[in-house]
Parts: C-alpha cells; structure tokens; sequence
C-alpha cells in the first residue's frame, strides 16, 4: 500500500499506524499529522497480533499491552513470566519487538543445584538427586560422627539449604547438666536470679579434657521472663567434644494477653499485660469502635471492662444527594470511583478483576472502591453489595465530573479532594504507589508496621 500524504490525512487511519522499516508519527490533539522516516508500504496497524503468542510450560504469564489492546501479543506488549515451584525463567520480562519477535526466551526450566562433594568417610542419599526439593541425608561410616548439617535440600536459588558435613572421630567425654525448675519472678520485677552448680565432665578415653564451655547466662544471673536454652561442651585431648542442654524458665504473673481488634489498633503502658497495665483501642479507616475503649490488669488478674471490636462501618445508600453520600466517608475512607459505559467495557472488566485480586492491599489503606456502569437511566452504581439509585449515581458523576461514555477513574482523598483521574486501567500496584506517597498515609504506615498489620500476598 503506497503511503501518501492522502493516506495520512484520511480519518480513517487516524489510529496509530505502523510502517515497514520506519515510524509514522502524528498529533491527535490538533486533528493533523506529522510523518517521520516512513517507507513505502504498510504492514498492519498498532493493535493487531504482532509477535507469536506466548506458551509457557512449568509456568503461567501476565501481559499488559501499550494501549490496553485486546490482543496481549501485540508491538510493545511487556510479559512478565512466572514459574512454577521447581522452575526458574530464563527471562522475567519480555517485550514484543519491532522484528516480531520476543526481545528474549522464556522459557521454564528446571532448577538443579551443584552436584554435591561426597563427605570423607561417609556419604549420602538423595530423594531426587540434585533437582529442586530434592532432599539429601549424609551418614558416617561406622566409627564416624556426623559432624554438621544431617540433611540438605535443593533449593529454588540453586544453592543447597546446608554444606556438606564432615565425619569425625567418635567416643566424645560426657557431662551432665543440672535441673533447674522454673522461677518466679521477685515482687515488683520481670526477672529472677537462678543458680546451679556447675557440672564436671568425664573422658572415656585418658580421662584428660581441656575445656568446659557454657553457653548463655552464668550461674547467679538475673533471668528476663522466658524460656532460655543453655549448654555445657566439653573437650577431651583428641577434640571430641560432649555436650548438655538444660534450660531456665522465668514467670511473671500476668493477665492474660489482649491483642488489637480487627481494623484497629491498641496501645498500652508499662508491660503490656502485667498488673496494673492499661491498653487503650483506637479504630481506623472508617470503623466504629464497640465496647471498652481502654481496659487496665486488675489485682485479680482479670481485664476491666468489656470485649473492644472495631465494626465495619455503615454505609447509607439510601441518601438523597452525592454530596451526603461522599460525607459518609469523610476523614474515614479513600474512595476510588470506576466509571464504564457499560459491564461490557475492556478496560472496566481489566481494572475490575486486577483490583479484586488487590483486596487486601485496598482494605489497608482504606480504601472503598465505587462503580457507576451504563447510562442514565439505566445506570447501576454499586458500593460493593450496597446498591445506589440511578439518581444517585448521576450525581455522583455530575459532582465528579466523570463522563459517561467513557471509562474513567477519580481517586478522592480522606478529605474529599480529588487527587488523581485514570482514562485508562492501571494495576494495583500503580495505585497503590500513588495513594503511599499522600502525607497521611505515611503516618497510617508507620502505625499499621508497629501494629504488624500486612498483606501476605
């Protein structure tokens, strides 16, 4: 096909066009177009399937096209490839290039680690020699005692979960430790002195040992509450050794431990839950806090007050106008309103089912999600599975601005500013970025890392 300046300025190929051994550019905005380094036939448009599809065996891939094409094989496609457990890609990313090819292979292959070195005077069984998972279990020759880790496994570094052991010469001295009971705290203290004596040991062989070695506190220490694990070793001349394990337990009377509701967090004085210690609730992200608001250990051991839950927060739909809609929400909630013209759209049915998979992700930072599908009057808004009037969902988009034949995002702030608008879908992680550089979400971090509050996945 001849490209002449005909061509260009027909409306018709007004969407993006790509050209045998060269580019084609244009300027939408102004409805004219700019050509550039172009030959003298095309081959297909932006848009169309350009490289082979992907495959992936051991494996899946995730693709996210430039323009949010229906094809994900098509010119500028990024794939990200993952592997399944025992499998490692040859390339985490490709790209569908110009030559109609991936800028890289992808392929899925198996993990193997190095063959292991053979211990002296021993050896080894392997579950399945040296592939991924694969589980390794050394032995001495009679005589020899393991010295090192008894097993090994192939990890997915490709890299064994222990070296290779060595065997040694057996018949160690012996020791005995003492038995120590378990210790009360003193009156007013979180810790206990503890003594014992300190054990002798005894070689089988010349009866001479060189050293005794205790691991841990000394004996007439002060012991912090818990359990702590301590050991004697002794050498005999020949550098056998002979070990013991005791432990020392500590109590401290407590209550019992409260922990945070859900949706909320707890603070509290002193030691938390000895006597006298007083917790405090605070609810977060739009939540209603139920019950005692702060509860203190009592001489009895037992906690004032009652259960503290943060409920979830109650949202009225059945309100007249979007403006007392949104103040439900105000200084409690982040909203993130998706607006499509209809269930149908690509780009809604993308951002739907790449946020749905980010719940947790949204719950932490509080933020309630809200869709407006179709057209007045047949428009549906739903704010999960609280549906809204049609009115209501019109003048959510009047008060927005949001159009309704188009797609479209507004992420509102806690105070109700308008902060970003998306024409187009974004992954969660994108918005997620976006929503952890706001100056209050910063503080809301800093509480939820001290409360353990995370997303596992």
């Amino acid at each position: 096909m001849e490209v002449t300046e005909k061509v260009i300025r027909n409306p018709l190929y007004l969407p993006v066009l790509k050209v045998m051994g060269g580019f084609l550019f244009f300027h939408s905005g102004s409805g004219s177009l700019s050509l550039k380094k172009v030959s003298a036939s095309f081959c297909c448009f932006l848009g169309t399937p350009w490289c082979a599809p992907i495959k992936i065996k051991h494996g899946d891939v995730s693709c996210r096209t430039p323009r949010g094409e229906h094809y994900r094989n098509v010119m500028g496609t990024r794939c990200k490839i993952r592997c399944k457990q025992g499998y490692e890609a040859q390339s985490s990313e490709v790209v569908c290039m110009a030559s109609k090819h991936w800028s890289s292979n992808y392929a899925c292959r198996e993990i193997r680690c190095p063959k292991l070195d053979m211990p002296i005077n021993g050896g080894y069984k392997c579950s399945d020699g040296s592939y991924f998972n694969s589980r390794c279990e050394f032995f001495c020759s009679p005589g020899f005692t393991l010295k090192g880790q008894k097993t090994a496994t192939c990890r997915y570094n490709v890299v064994w979960s222990a070296g290779v052991p060595s065997c040694v010469d057996i018949d160690p001295p012996k020791i005995k430790c003492p038995n120590v009971k378990d210790k009360w705290a003193e009156p007013g203290k979180l810790t206990a002195r503890v003594t014992w004596d300190t054990p002798e040991g005894v070689d089988t062989a010349d009866g001479i040992l060189t050293d005794v070695i205790l691991k841990g506190k000394p004996s007439k220490s002060n012991f912090p509450e818990g359990l702590h694990k301590m050991s004697y070793t002794v050498f005999d001349r020949a550098g056998n050794k002979g070990s013991c394990r005791f432990t020392v337990r500590v109590r401290v009377r407590r209550c019992s431990p409260l922990f945070p509701p859900d949706n909320g967090y707890m603070k509290c004085d002193s030691d938390k839950d000895n006597y006298g210690a007083t917790c405090e609730f605070t609810c977060t992200g739009g939540s209603e806090l139920r019950g005692s608001a702060a509860r203190v250990c009592q001489y009895g051991l037992t906690w004032s007050g009652s259960d503290t839950t943060c409920a979830p927060m109650n949202i009225n739909v059945g309100v007249r106008t979007a403006a007392a809609l949104l103040d439900q929400f105000y200084e409690k909630r982040r909203l993130l309103v998706i607006s499509a013209p209809t269930a149908a759209n690509h780009n809604y049915r993308f951002q739907m089912t790449n946020l749905q998979q980010a719940q947790c992700g949204l719950d932490l930072r509080h933020v309630t999600v809200i869709e407006l599908v179709g057209t007045y009057p047949a428009q549906v808004g739903r704010i999960r599975h609280n549906l809204l009037s049609p009115g209501l969902a019109l003048q959510l988009r009047l008060l927005l601005q949001i159009p309704q034949r188009s797609f479209q995002m507004v992420l509102v702030d806690k105070q109700g500013t308008d902060k970003q608008r998306y024409p187009f879908p974004i992954t969660a992680a994108e918005l997620f970025t976006t929503i952890d550089t706001f100056p209050l979400r910063k503080d809301e971090m800093l509480v939820q890392q001290e409360a353990g509050q995370t997303c596992q996945s």
